[in-house]
């Protein structure tokens, strides 16, 4: 009870923009290359894989285009991977120009079942239900959501999902939604056996499916293609619902699916994206606030748990010993202003050094390494806190030696320099604090520092993996642990680094300031990274940031 009752309202997202109704659109996939509109306006969206097709309002006063609610019907047209993804919105007469909306949708993991305690293989079969462990890790998301806000809940008919998903519910008289589509992924004649007794009897295809899942065969099928196809449908449906703050609970791998469709990954990514039971995972899906550009949807925490997310030494069931931590600097004050930051050396204001203190005594479950971080002063200063606090920790009892943590600074590590953007701008409040817009509307004019700027991040990146592989070969520490402590743009491209992404999906995903994020080498530093979980809050207690309520700003501080 302690441990829930203190991060009740940790998993939710910084103040919501307030949104006209969104009414229940109509989607259809097709698989058309390209995106057509007699009328309408062209735009591709290569962040996130998507294109669009805004078809404007002429207003009769002086022929001014409205933003994203016409009287008449708009038609998004998102284009994914692999198909096109049609979205109808129909706005409301008395809404005002340039309103946006957006949903929310929270994806939730079942609880620990049977199988899993076993070690067998379920796939989409049901013959399992959830243990005493996963009983309680259900009502610990229940509690985590307890003061969320939802429409409507879809859940797999499994009945491993569908107790955690009444479990959660709870005492909601809002629609519950079984989906046959949200079932785990399809096994086939794996299903039901023992990992061991997989191995044993197909060899070959149990080593494809551990080491290239996306290519497996069983069967005659592709169950991870499969998997992705049917994950794309799932969001037809659930966005059709007018819902703006959705509930799905399903499983591990369509869990995967659903997250990597949303923002544009295809089925190379499966166990990238790592799901544990009931952790927690929202995305958000917003319309652009400038007229000419796309929405985007954005990853903004990827498998919370109740638990540190620096305890565990397995990603995915694989044993891990090299380990990434990246650390959002505290705020600042044009953080708290919501403006582009002016200047290198802006100190933390007082809720942003509350916010490095409790992310350093986080970081005591691990003996960090190494500490690699911006020049920025904000974040020196918050490396040099979590730095003390673990230097402090290894010598508290009277025999103890002091252990000197290295501090390193990297300019790669440095944020992007807004001075081509920012102009004029430079005091100008961004509505919403979203730099992904000003990225988003500016991109032409930003392409050779935004260049300059993936380039570097990506040596940095380099660097990183090169000292984790370096501590590897040192062979004194059994676990080696880098923490890079940095702005929201610079870590969002690190994580595109580890994923192998391009420049485009820099905003695919949001960190907020004292947040923390986790990659795991399961493989070792020379292996894929496995993001653990993204945007961590829950340690910061009562500033933490909540899910679908708005969080505590600084004047409230």
């Amino acid at each position: 009870m302690v441990l829930v009752a203190g991060i009740g309202s940790a998993w939710l997202d910084r103040s919501l923009i307030v949104f006209a109704s969104l009414f229940p659109p109509r989607q259809l996939f097709n698989s058309h290359n390209t995106v057509e509109d007699e009328d309408g306006v062209r735009a591709f969206n290569r962040n996130r894989g998507v294109a669009l097709t805004h078809r404007p309002r002429r207003e009769s006063n002086g022929g001014h285009i409205s933003g994203f609610y016409p009287r008449r019907r708009n038609v998004y047209e998102f284009r994914g991977t692999y198909k096109v993804l049609n979205v109808e919105f129909e706005g409301k007469e008395e809404e005002k120009a340039g309103a946006a909306a957006t949903k929310r949708v929270v994806l939730v993991r079942h609880g620990q079942s049977t199988w899993n305690e076993e070690g067998r293989i379920q796939g989409s079969s049901d013959f399992s239900l959830l243990t005493q462990k996963g009983e309680m890790e259900a009502q610990n998301a229940r509690q985590m959501l307890l003061k969320d806000t939802f429409d409507v809940c879809f859940h797999s008919p499994l009945a491993r999902s569908k107790r955690t998903a009444k479990i959660i519910w709870d005492t909601r008289k809002l629609e519950m939604i079984p989906e046959h589509d949200l079932r785990e992924i399809d096994l086939y004649s794996f299903q039901g056996l023992l990992k061991h007794e997989g191995k044993e009897r197909f060899g070959e295809a149990y080593r494809q499916w551990q080491k290239d899942a996306a290519n497996f065969t069983i069967d005659g099928h592709y169950p991870v293609r499969e998997l992705w196809a049917r994950a794309k449908n799932c969001w037809t449906k659930i966005l059709s619902h007018n819902g703006r703050s959705i509930l799905v609970v399903a499983h591990n791998a369509v869990n995967q699916a659903l997250v990597a469709t949303a923002i544009g990954l295809g089925p190379e990514y499966f166990r990238r994206l790592l799901q544990s039971n009931c952790g927690i995972t929202v995305l958000d899906f917003t319309p652009s606030s400038s007229f000419n550009c796309p929405p985007y949807i954005c990853l903004n925490r990827l498998n919370q748990i109740p638990n540190s997310p620096v305890t565990t030494g397995h990603s995915g069931g694989r044993k891990t010993k090299d380990r990434v931590v990246l650390v959002c600097h505290g705020t600042t004050a044009s953080i708290a202003e919501e403006r582009l930051p002016a200047s290198m050396d802006e100190p933390m204001n007082m809720l942003g050094m509350i916010q490095s203190q409790k992310t350093a005594e986080l970081l005591l479950d691990l003996s960090v390494s190494l500490i690699l971080c911006s020049p920025q002063l904000a974040a020196t200063s918050t490396a040099a806190t979590i730095g003390q606090v673990q230097e402090a920790a290894d010598c508290l009892g009277a025999d103890c030696a002091p252990r000197y943590v290295e501090i390193k600074q990297m300019q790669e590590l440095g944020d992007m320099s807004w001075e081509a953007l920012l102009g004029q701008r430079q005091k100008q409040a961004i509505q919403q604090g979203r730099w992904q817009d000003y990225l988003h509307q500016y991109f032409k004019n930003l392409g050779e520092t935004l260049s300059t700027f993936w380039s570097r991040t990506e040596e940095a990146w380099n660097v990183v993996t090169e000292h984790l592989g370096n501590l590897q070969k040192d062979g004194s520490n059994p676990e080696r642990n880098v923490v890079v402590v940095g702005p929201e743009m610079v870590l969002n491209a690190i994580i595109c680094h580890c994923l192998g992404l391009e420049k485009p999906f820099i905003s695919s995903f949001h960190l907020d300031t004292g947040s923390i994020s986790v990659i795991d080498f399961p493989e070792g530093p020379n292996g894929r990274g496995v993001i653990r979980c993204l945007n961590y809050t829950a340690h910061l207690g009562r500033w933490s940031v909540p899910v679908t309520r708005p969080s505590m700003n600084d004047e409230e501080f």
